[in-house]
């Protein structure tokens, strides 16, 4: 029975009346089912529970209903070739272009860039690999209104942009999770249908992010079929108040955000999961948790702090997720002369690798959208050089990869990296490229360090971080030569610094704003659309211009409609012909016709 004074859920402060099923715990603690099944523990009190309130056992059934592909025309298989048939290119870049003979350099910067192929120029909807996308989106109770206005009118952007082989799913999650429609193709009913149903969206309940994503786990892992690519797209405005409750009820508990994530969407390096990009909606959403998401899962985080450019974020990782070239990506190094060693890789996120002799070492790239760029920083320890050396061969790189299109593994060989060993090296400026990546990958680890700082508390001490490497970029000799990427970087730290330097700012948009700068530069892939947007592709402009465009012109619409219409005219016909009217008749017909035109 109920404690009568326990007249209200403690998770979701919803009633317990009548019509409701209610679990009560061991600590005599009421609550919804709704609100508890799965969980192990009270919320309140933390008491651990021998019987876990739990749900029919189909509800861990696989969806295993999903739409079947249709075949691509023949011509496809042809056409589909990335680029016209062009590969990955790989190139190298060395910090000095000479070493002195009797020199030895520690930690010499050698940037290895591998940048994905092109699509084809006359790319039609059959000449790209096609996408199985799954859409988790928060209808809680906080989305109602405009929120769900413009939420309903950015998937209905997506709809619209994918392509008759693409299937799409969406799942919507408020105190309970729904699969709203299976994976289904976009063909004409489909995209009907989808968005019948987009437009049937309510909000309403509680915040159950961990629900949500199981539902699109069961979506993603009982497919019969498979297209070429995958991911998930999770949105919402608030914070998970069902699995991460205790959270709320003890501060001092560190908060494990991993377990919102279903284990078979957790990446593993095998390229089986699919990456879920998260967006954080507005100021009051959980941005540690969406963060952690995204970085468990391959995905990005992005900050949605101006709500009306939901769709235009959207389009942004749509142009991205439709442009898939490569899939599987590996850069592999080997050392060529005696003596030169690896000594470290900067990689952001992705897994490196270095053998314990310092001789070879790899990184997982993964999965590269179409033109998407990847600079890594290697630093090589060189010996001196032998007095009939006039050069040093420093490694040799190379990269593997599945064409998407073609499914086809291809290898890529890079330049040999080599220095020149002159009796005595001239002075010179570091190369531009490696100073440009060099003090990127100094500003990313300051951005992380802030973060951690205002985490502490120490909110000052954060801003002065960020503060500080702005003025060392603007003060370099690249910042100061006016290096449009430079100054781009320094404007990041100074909007970040200005949002980390007090607790009330930090909470409201600075943790958010620190942890989306960290996840696009930790993988080098653009999360949010800032002005021209950082790590953006061609096809990602492309895809967020049709969304400006289209936004533009439904608010045309919109304001047009708003507008009172001018008063309606009654036109007048012309008097009838004297031939047919009696002149009486005639005559009263004129008077009236020309009041009629005084009138207008």
């Amino acid at each position: 029975m109920i404690n009568p004074m326990e007249t209200r859920c403690a998770v979701c402060h919803g009633d317990m009346g009548r019509g409701h099923a209610t679990f009560t715990a061991e600590c005599s603690h009421s609550f919804h089912l709704r609100c508890v099944h799965h969980q192990i523990a009270c919320p309140l009190c933390f008491t651990p529970w021998r019987d876990v309130p739990g749900v029919a056992p189909a509800r861990d059934l696989l969806f295993r209903d999903d739409e079947p592909l249709e075949p691509q025309p023949a011509a496809a298989a042809t056409e589909t070739t990335t680029a016209g048939g062009g590969v990955m290119s790989i190139t190298t870049h060395c910090e000095y272009p000479a070493i002195a003979k009797d020199a030895s350099r520690d930690g010499f910067a050698v940037l290895v860039h591998a940048k994905a192929p092109a699509l084809a120029p006359a790319a039609a909807k059959a000449a790209r690999a096609p996408l199985d996308l799954v859409m988790v989106l928060d209808v809680s109770g906080s989305m109602g209104g405009r929120k769900l206005a413009l939420l309903k009118q950015a998937v209905g952007f997506v709809v619209d942009k994918l392509g008759p082989h693409d299937r799409l799913s969406l799942v919507s999650f408020s105190c309970d999770a729904r699969r709203l429609t299976r994976l289904t193709r976009m063909s004409d009913a489909g995209r009907a249908s989808t968005e019948r149903t987009v437009e049937s969206l309510a909000a309403g309940g509680g915040t159950n992010i961990k629900e949500g994503l199981r539902e699109a786990a069961k979506v993603i892992d009982g497919r019969r079929y498979r297209n070429a690519v995958t991911g998930v797209i999770l949105l919402s405005d608030g914070q998970d108040n069902y699995t991460l409750s205790s959270r709320f009820y003890n501060q001092d508990v560190a908060t494990d955000y991993s377990v919102l994530v279903p284990p078979s969407l957790i990446r593993t390096g095998d390229g089986s999961s699919p990456p879920i990009h998260t967006f954080g909606f507005g100021t009051d959403h959980d941005s540690a948790a969406m963060h952690t998401i995204a970085e468990a899962t391959g995905g990005t985080f992005a900050f949605i702090e101006n709500e009306a450019v939901i769709q235009d974020s959207f389009a942004q990782c749509i142009g991205g997720l439709l442009s898939v070239a490569a899939q599987e990506a590996r850069v592999a190094v080997e050392c060529v002369c005696p003596g030169v060693r690896l000594r470290s890789i900067k990689s952001g996120r992705y897994k490196s690798r270095v053998d314990a002799d310092g001789g070879a070492a790899a990184v997982e790239v993964g999965e590269l959208y179409a033109d998407e760029e990847r600079r890594f920083l290697l630093l090589v320890d060189v010996p001196t050089a032998g007095a009939t050396d006039d050069v040093t061969s420093l490694m040799k790189v190379s990269c593997t990869y599945r064409d998407v299109a073609t499914g086809q593994s291809v290898d890529v060989a890079g330049e040999d990296v080599a220095v020149k060993r002159p009796v005595e090296a001239p002075e010179a400026e570091p190369d531009v490229e490696v100073e440009r990546e060099r003090l990127r990958v100094q500003a990313a680890e300051d951005i992380a360090a802030a973060r951690a700082a205002a985490e502490r508390g120490e909110h000052a001490e954060a801003s002065e971080m960020l503060s500080r490497r702005r003025m060392a970029l603007r003060r370099s000799p690249l910042g100061a030569s006016g290096d449009a990427g430079c100054a781009e970087l320094a404007a990041e730290l100074g909007k970040l610094s200005e949002r980390v330097g007090d607790r009330r700012e930090y909470d409201l948009s600075g943790r958010a704003s620190l942890l989306c700068g960290m996840s696009a530069h930790s993988q080098q892939r653009t999360s949010v659309k800032v002005g021209r947007a950082r790590y953006a592709t061609p096809a990602m402009r492309k895809m967020v211009a049709l969304s400006v465009k289209t936004r533009e012109q439904q608010q045309q619409q919109q304001q047009a409609q708003a507008q009172p219409s001018p008063p309606s005219r009654t036109t007048m016909p012309p008097p009838p012909p004297p031939s047919t009217a009696t002149p009486a008749l005639a005559k009263n017909l004129v008077r009236r016709y020309h009041r009629f035109l005084r009138l207008k």
